[in-house]
């Protein structure tokens, strides 16, 4: 590490330089996945990976720390272009990178108040961690206290951005999804005709990922990462509850419920379009050639996988514990042989990284704008349209099984807490306060007794229309 321990040569010798690797990583204490960053002259700075490698850092869930370490490469990128290292960046160096982030002329890729939050999130982590490991003397993030609503100190950033909540944060009405999605990723005309012109190969799959996504609210991961086993058996129910595993959600495993409409789209996609690629890739003799795949023998009842690796050696793990990449190299025997154990699949038949859906809904709404409609739609816009749809519906159901009039509403503040409750853990969501105040901000300021049931008031979906109206902030089609 530093200057020293880089092999020479070329070709087969230098491979064989680095046959011990893997022994090497070990007795130096590096775990799996660790995050590792090069300086532009290809070295690897000591303080920097210890930083990665344990603490606050290391606990932090895989894709944070993924997303917080490109976020560091970038602004370590912007020092180095002013002849500093990463330990030599100031507040000064700081606030011009936030003012070039947001505000920057030339800048082709300026970005919102939220996108600046997590890029300065990972860099006051990042140096309050080297300032207590004294690489540092002072970290460039500067803080003020500042008082919170029950009455304590708290340590704010002072570049802390003043727009989160309106930067990216939207919503849809359902009439706005549907229309999104079916001309969109289906690839019908905005009249609802067939259009002759459309050349998608992949829209069951496309409609059905985003069905499942605005039916059950979970994240591009989770949702992206999802193993056949893992899907509820269809029967003759509303709604399925499913698993999220720990491994791949944010912070903790958790239950999901997906509707009956959502999960027979998915079962339509895997006996067809997964079907056929499935085939295709089988004939060409592609999972043979997967390096390290694992054949799953057996998912038990209570979630543990056992599997057959190509040397022959078994292994086992539970649902909970598997990472997105470990998902990606599980297969299963099927009829005709071995196919992916993930759900969602490429066109080629291999399993589809799940970061790829975000370029799918892109290609969607480019679709849509070409044919200038006003809606566009990202993953978590479908993850906050399902929070919002969810309130309204629970609030009715508990009108509807209580008897409640708008009156005697006002007198159970606590029920419709349990409300909140019951949304905040469908999102898996740590604090109510996100829920309420970024998932369900077009609610803020409304008395939610105005826009909730008895007989005499609209459906769920003219009340979204309604709040999209008023509020600005939903995604409603025209």
């Amino acid at each position: 590490m530093g200057d020293g321990g880089t092999p020479s040569g070329s070709g087969a010798d230098a491979l064989a330089a680095w046959e011990d690797l893997s022994e090497r990583e070990r007795a130096l204490g590096f775990r799996d996945r660790q995050p590792i960053l090069l300086s532009p002259l290809g070295r690897v700075d000591a303080r920097m990976t210890e930083i990665f490698r344990r603490g606050r850092f290391a606990v932090k869930a895989l894709g944070t720390q993924e997303s917080y370490v490109t976020d560091l490469r970038l602004f370590f990128t912007f020092l180095w272009q002013r002849g500093l290292n990463w330990d030599q960046a100031t507040a000064e160096d700081l606030e011009d990178w936030e003012d070039w982030r947001l505000r920057g002329a030339g800048n082709p890729s300026l970005i919102g108040g939220s996108k600046w939050g997590r890029e300065l999130a990972a860099m006051r982590l990042f140096y309050d961690l080297a300032v207590e490991r004294q690489y540092m003397q002072v970290s460039p993030v500067r803080t003020r206290s500042v008082v919170t609503r029950d009455g304590a100190i708290a340590e704010v950033a002072e570049l802390a951005p003043k727009d989160v909540r309106a930067s990216n944060v939207k919503w849809l009405t359902p009439r706005a999804y549907r229309l999104w999605r079916d001309v969109g990723l289906g690839g019908l005309l905005p009249s609802g005709l067939e259009d002759e012109s459309w050349r998608g190969r992949n829209d069951g799959r496309d409609t059905a990922f985003a069905d499942l996504v605005y039916s059950t609210g979970l994240r591009r991961r989770e949702s992206g990462t999802l193993l056949t086993a893992e899907l509820p058996p269809l029967g003759d129910r509303r709604y399925y509850a499913g698993n999220v595993a720990k491994a791949v959600a944010k912070r903790a495993g958790r239950f999901f419920y997906a509707s009956h409409g959502a999960l027979q789209g998915v079962e339509t996609y895997r006996i067809t379009t997964r079907a056929q690629a499935v085939r295709r890739a089988q004939h060409r003799g592609l999972y043979e050639q997967v390096e390290g795949r694992r054949i799953v023998e057996e998912v038990s009842r209570r979630g543990l996988v056992r599997w057959t690796e190509t040397s022959g050696q078994g292994g086992r793990a539970h649902l909970d514990t598997l990472t997105d990449r470990q998902r990606l190299l599980l297969f299963v025997r099927g009829e005709d042989g071995l196919e992916p154990a993930m759900v969602w699949l490429a066109e080629s038949g291999l399993p589809m990284r799940y970061r790829g859906w975000s370029k799918v809904f892109e290609r969607a709404s480019d679709r849509c704008q070409a044919h200038d409609l006003g809606v566009w739609a990202t993953p978590h816009m479908l993850r906050h349209s399902m929070a919002l749809r969810v309130l309204l519906a629970l609030n009715r159901a508990l009108d509807r099984r209580l008897g409640l009039d708008p009156a005697q509403r006002r007198n159970y503040e606590d029920i419709y807490g349990n409300v909140w409750v019951m949304v905040k853990d469908l999102l898996g969501h740590a604090s109510e306060e996100t829920t309420r105040e970024v998932y369900l901000e077009p609610l803020r300021g409304l008395q939610l007794e105005s826009l909730l049931n008895d007989e005499d008031n609209p459906s769920n979906e003219e009340l979204l229309a309604d709040l999209a109206a008023r509020t600005g902030l939903i995604v409603d089609a025209a």
